[in-house]
């Protein structure tokens, strides 16, 4: 019988036993599945169905169509059932429908089940197994249907059990020793869910663990502020009782890591009801992003930023929405200040839509997404699902806007859809034009400040095919122009950036030297860090050409050391690898194995290369002939040219032509040059390897 994993956590999805997704047809097909999951192997008669479905307004068929949404989940989900003979998953019985599938084969079963196991594990296994349990989320639960009222209950049951798991594995890490990972959880957690006192009272724990006592007194007096505000009430006992023992350096407090304290609160108190993400005020963003270290009392910056934000902490409302929108706007400014602060913008930016979206006011969700037009000049997401996420809520927002509502607005969501959709060409054209709307959007308002932000999604969807390195220059020379005129320094570093690519797609190394040294000098005046990763690794991908290989693997190597920290792990994660496996195409030498080597994403167009050095031709011809087509990103030529070489070794010709066709509009460039990180060498060198062995005699 066939394996069906059903996931609930994040939209309702399934999949078979190979893990590749199961079709569940149109949005009411997959309302009568969750419907049933909701149900837990019951049975769920079919008017309450068609009530719950259509919401006491069915059309006259009703029962009919409902019966037809069950069929048609039956052939999804057991497609090779003989026909006539009765569904073991998707039952008729009696008044209604059930599915019965297994516990261990949904997602939210098996996340209780493991929440409830974890109760009396010591505090390290507890902690692993809470935290594969929370990595089954991959978004709010049944999140296609949070508007449906018979999916609200068990919403709010999943979601208190996650803040459950989520406190829990923070009491494991403090009973471990581990402050500092428990407040970096924490932090984001009190964010999302300011009314849980609890997880207050646990912060402030863990960053005294960490020698913060100033950030633990000052969450204690901000979880004071919020409930004396917003709820009326004081803090409980427990809030009051840490506070006073921080301040006396209570012997409990610090017990170190095979004793959790008295003070650590269970999960057994879940506080008040949470009534969704709170509204963070840009001055504090939270004890897990220090920044920059303290320059002491007598700094002046220092001062000033102290002064002004405790000035926009008395005179703006806890729960002014103003609070969200700065907060998305402060996390814009911190994205580019280095690495930790981007992955702080980043796990911030998320919180600050997910509030929004939860407040039910898309003008605000509208704002809050948009504000955030950080330059985005690597073409693969650093984090996939969130970027998942943010198209998702752009999305959902353009369907929600009423007419009328600003243009400037509309912009700014379908530039995010085209900036977060990085690599989704040449399959799905969805965000190339959202793309094309938004510029003509910004061109129509004259707004410089939106036409850059469109610009770099356009930018970001210009690889529906290869060889278009002068149209991205085109869109580089556009954005730096617009950008020094108006003033917008980090735009015009990207424009530089996309320059430098561009030129050094077509070995111009002159010129995008120029635009590499502009970059650098900006990014000094401005204090932009992350600029270094892309000018080293451009004067390293220079030396590759022009220098013997070994001079060029050392540069690579030297430059992989700028990656260290960035926060781009969308750009560090096999990168090196790749460079030095193309270097080696390049300068003619033969490849070499490790079987050790962490490729990242890259592993599928590179690992066949490998495989044939190894020996293992059979493993590498298996693995080509499902390998699919590279995406549409700045390493879609060199990625084609490891998979027209391994071709070539195994003589498949079918994929061989394929290569061939991708990679002739490129004939004229460097194969990855325009990622402005590495070259596999001319492109022209590969299609004519290409050439001669699709030759008649070469056959």
């Amino acid at each position: 019988m066939r394996v069906v994993e059903f996931g609930v956590l994040g939209s309702v999805a399934a999949w078979d036993e190979t893990g590749e997704p199961i079709a569940l047809k149109g949005p009411r097909h997959r309302a009568v599945l969750a419907r049933l999951l909701i149900a837990r192997r019951r049975v769920v008669p079919v008017p309450r169905l068609v009530e719950d479905l259509w919401e006491g307004d069915p059309p006259a068929d009703a029962v009919g169509t409902v019966r037809t949404f069950v069929a048609g989940l039956r052939r999804a989900l057991e497609p090779e059932r003989p026909r006539r003979t009765p569904s073991r998953l998707l039952v008729t019985e009696g008044p209604g429908y059930a599915l019965r599938a297994e516990p261990a084969h949904v997602d939210a079963r098996r996340f209780e089940h493991t929440v409830a196991a974890t109760a009396d594990l010591p505090p390290a296994q507890a902690v692993s197994r809470l935290t594969e349990a929370l990595e089954l989320w991959r978004g709010p639960a049944y999140a296609d249907f949070a508007e449906e009222r018979w999916a609200r209950a068990e919403r709010s049951r999943l979601a208190e059990l996650r803040l459950t798991a989520v406190q829990r594995r923070a009491e494991s890490l403090l009973a471990l020793g581990a402050a500092a990972d428990a407040a970096a959880d924490l932090d984001a957690h009190v964010a999302e869910h300011p009314w849980r006192e609890d997880a207050w009272q646990l912060l402030a724990l863990a960053l005294y663990r960490c020698g913060r006592q100033a950030d633990a007194l000052s969450v204690l007096r901000r979880a004071r502020q919020l409930l004396r505000e917003h709820l009326g009430v004081e803090p409980g006992p427990r809030l009051s009782r840490t506070e006073q023992d921080i301040l006396r350096h209570a012997d409990h407090l610090d017990p170190g890591p095979s004793d959790p304290g008295p003070s650590d609160p269970g999960p057994s108190d879940p506080g008040p009801s949470d009534p969704g993400p709170s509204d963070p005020g840009p001055s504090d963003p939270g004890p897990s992003d220090p920044g920059p270290s303290d320059p002491g009392p007598s700094d002046p910056a220092a001062q000033v930023w102290e002064q002004a934000s405790a000035s926009y902490a008395s005179m703006v409302p806890q729960r002014a929405r103003t609070r969200l929108e700065s907060t998305a706007g402060l996390m814009r400014d911190l994205a580019v200040t280095g690495g930790g602060g981007l992955e702080a913008a980043r796990r911030h930016r998320a919180a600050a839509v997910a509030a929004a979206e939860q407040l039910g006011d898309p003008e605000l969700t509208a704002r809050v997404i948009g504000v955030y037009d950080v330059p985005a000049v690597w073409t693969r997401s650093d984090d996939p699902a969130q970027a998942d996420r943010l198209v998702g809520a752009a999305e959902r927002t353009l369907l929600l806007l009423q007419p009328g509502t600003s243009e400037a607005a509309r912009a700014r969501l379908l530039a995010t859809v085209a900036v977060e959709s990085r690599g989704t060409l040449p399959e799905g054209t969805r965000a190339l034009q959202a793309a094309h709307q938004a510029v003509e959007s910004a061109r129509r308002l004259k707004d410089a400040n939106l036409l850059v932000f469109a610009l770099n999604g356009l930018f970001m969807q210009t690889f529906e095919r290869a060889g278009l390195a002068a149209r991205r220059d085109e869109i580089g020379a556009e954005i730096t122009e617009v950008a020094a005129r108006h003033g917008l320094f980090t735009y015009e570093v990207l424009g530089h950036l996309i320059r430098l690519q561009a030129h050094c797609a077509t070995a111009d190394f002159t010129a995008a030297d120029r635009h590499a040294d502009a970059a650098d000098a900006l990014a000094e005046r401005h204090e932009l860090p992350l600029v270094a990763v892309f000018t080293t690794w451009h004067r390293a991908l220079r030396t590759a050409t022009t220098e013997p290989p070994q001079v060029g693997e050392s540069a690579y190597r030297a430059a992989a050391t700028s990656l260290e920290g960035a926060g781009m792990p969308g750009l560090e994660r096999g990168l090196l690898p790749l460079a030095l496996l193309c270097l080696r195409l390049h300068h003619g030498l033969p490849v070499t194995a490790d079987p050790h080597t962490d490729w990242g994403p890259y592993e599928p167009w590179a690992r066949p290369l490998t495989l044939l050095a190894e020996g293992r031709d059979q493993d590498a011809v298996r693995l080509l002939a499902s390998v699919p087509s590279p995406p549409g990103d700045l390493l879609y030529e060199a990625l084609w040219s490891l998979l027209a070489r391994a071709a070539i070794q195994v003589d498949d010709r079918p994929l061989m032509r394929r290569a061939q066709r991708a990679l002739e509009p490129a004939r004229g460039e460097l194969a990855g040059a325009a990622s402005g990180l590495l070259t596999a060498g001319p492109v022209a060198a590969h299609l004519d390897a290409l050439a001669a062995a699709l030759a008649p005699h070469a056959s």
